[in-house]
Parts: structure tokens; sequence; C-alpha cells
């Protein structure tokens, strides 16, 4: 084996073993299983995040591993959570937050007001911030003793990130980014062995059921949603792909509801069912 991690043909080296063929097998199943394309420029990402499970496996090398993949369908789990980006963070995007709060809630309000139901999807929810932003603002806008039956869907891939959701603990340094109004009403400070920590409260955490889902397969929900957010996650899919899970989207949203993308995503040229009313917001024709 060459020493200093180099690259020779076919093999990429450090102290496992990992060739083209090795990495071609990864992509394809990484695609199937996720619809997330790996271009070649990830292949030193997914030697870094594969090489610890080959360790826990106690396997010599990625070959060994694409074996195991084969022979194990259990482990196609274990290298999705590997794999998937978790990026997020407390009211990313704010203008996202903002015309929910001044715009988009007061109308669901004002459309809502027969059958007081108001359903949200943040698809690719990561540790959960995205959604606990979107419950902040819901909680606040909510006429209080209204009866509204509010409810946001948070789905994601990769089990562990839902299960850290699910605790609603995060780090203070994590809360900078929650506005103050936001923070006195739907946090609570850490004791004893969580000091250090922040909690959100049950009020807010009521509102969110979280659920692992994979967007590539069969979705158990009907819907349909007044708005879903779907941010910095198509960025890894090819078109055709995106097309398909754009289309999906509309086909669940009511009419006039709501899609909300990252801020390097855009439908131009993807899909034709929604038009663009302000920064990566988009109304369902």
């Amino acid at each position: 084996m060459a020493a200093g991690g180099q690259v020779r043909t076919g093999v990429y080296e450090r102290d496992l073993v990992f060739t083209d063929g090795d990495f071609d097998f990864i992509r394809r199943v990484v695609v199937e299983q996720t619809g997330i394309t790996l271009s070649e420029q990830k292949r030193e990402l997914v030697y870094g995040r594969l090489a610890k499970r080959l360790r826990t496996l106690d396997l010599q090398s990625f070959a060994q591993y694409c074996s195991y993949l084969e022979q194990s369908p259990d482990e196609l789990h274990e290298l999705v959570n590997a794999i998937t980006t978790n990026l997020t963070s407390f009211f990313r995007e704010p203008y996202h937050f903002d015309y929910l709060r001044d715009s988009l809630l007061p109308e669901l309000l004002r459309r809502n007001a027969q059958s007081r139901r108001i359903r949200i999807w943040s698809a690719g929810c990561s540790t959960g911030e995205e959604p606990y932003s979107i419950a902040m603002v819901l909680r606040d806008a909510l006429p209080a003793g209204q009866g509204w039956d509010a409810k946001i869907l948070a789905t994601d891939i990769d089990s562990n990130v839902l299960a850290r959701a699910q605790q609603g603990m995060y780090a203070q340094e994590r809360a900078s980014g929650i506005p103050e109004r936001y923070q006195r009403r739907s946090l609570h400070k850490g004791q004893g062995d969580n000091a250090g920590m922040l909690r959100v409260s049950d009020e807010v955490r009521s509102l969110i059921t979280f659920r692992q889902l994979n967007l590539m397969q069969e979705w158990p929900m009907k819907g349909p949603f007044d708005v879903i957010f779907c941010r910095n996650v198509v960025i890894y899919f090819d078109k055709p792909t995106q097309r398909r899970l754009f289309n999906r989207y509309a086909d669940l949203l009511v009419d006039g509801g709501h899609l909300f993308i990252g801020h390097s995503e855009t439908l131009f040229k993807v899909c034709d069912r929604f038009t663009l009313i302000g920064r990566t917001i988009y109304r369902k024709l």
C-alpha cells in the first residue's frame, strides 16, 4: 500500500482500500435508496463517513463493506444515516419565518376559519430546528381558546437525527438565532445534568409529530397540507428526481398552498405547478 494517503489509478488509499468500483457501487446504492447523487468530488466525504462504520464492523476494505451491504439489508439504514448531510439551525433563512408570521399564517387563519385546521410539513427536518422554529411562530399566531387543530409533520430519512429532534434539547449557543420573543415563551433552561442546555416547551413540542420517511418511497400521509417546507434538500438530487418530488408535493398541497425551498434552489424549468411569490417561496397554482 502506498504511503501518505496517496491516490493511484482505481484505488483511494488510506488505511482502508477504496477502489473506483467500491465508490461506484456505493453511489448506485445511495441514489437508489435516497435520490442523492454523489459526484466524484464527494469521494473523500464518503470515505470519511463510512470508514468509522467499517471499523465498527471489523471490515478491512470497502469491497468487504459492499459485499456486506448486499448480504445484510439492514445495513442500508446505517449507510443512509452516515451519508446524509444534516446542516441546520433555528430560524435559518429568517425571511421565510417573517413571511410565515406576517402574511401566510394570518391568511390561513382567515381561509381556514370554518375548519379551524392547519397542516404543515417539514420535509428533511434534520435535528428539529426547522419544525421547532415553525411551531414557535405557529403557536404565537394561533388565537387562544378557539380550538384550532394545527399540526406539523416533521420527517427525515435519518433515524439518528430524528431521535435527537424528538428530545427537543439543544445547547444554549444553538438558540442564538431564535428571536427573543420566542425564546421567552418557548424555551426552558436545563437543570442539573442538563445545565447549559435549553429544552423546547411542551406547548411547542405538542404541535409536532416526528416520523422517519424516505422521500423516494411511498408516503403514508394523504394530506392535504397548507404549507410544505423542503429546504436545502433537493440540491443533492438530479433534475428528474427533483421533478418527481415537486410534483408529489403539489399533489399533497391544497390549491393555493405554499412551498418553501432553500436559498440555492429553484423550480425554474423543474416544476410548472407553482408560481414564485417571494424569495424561494412558491404558491401552488
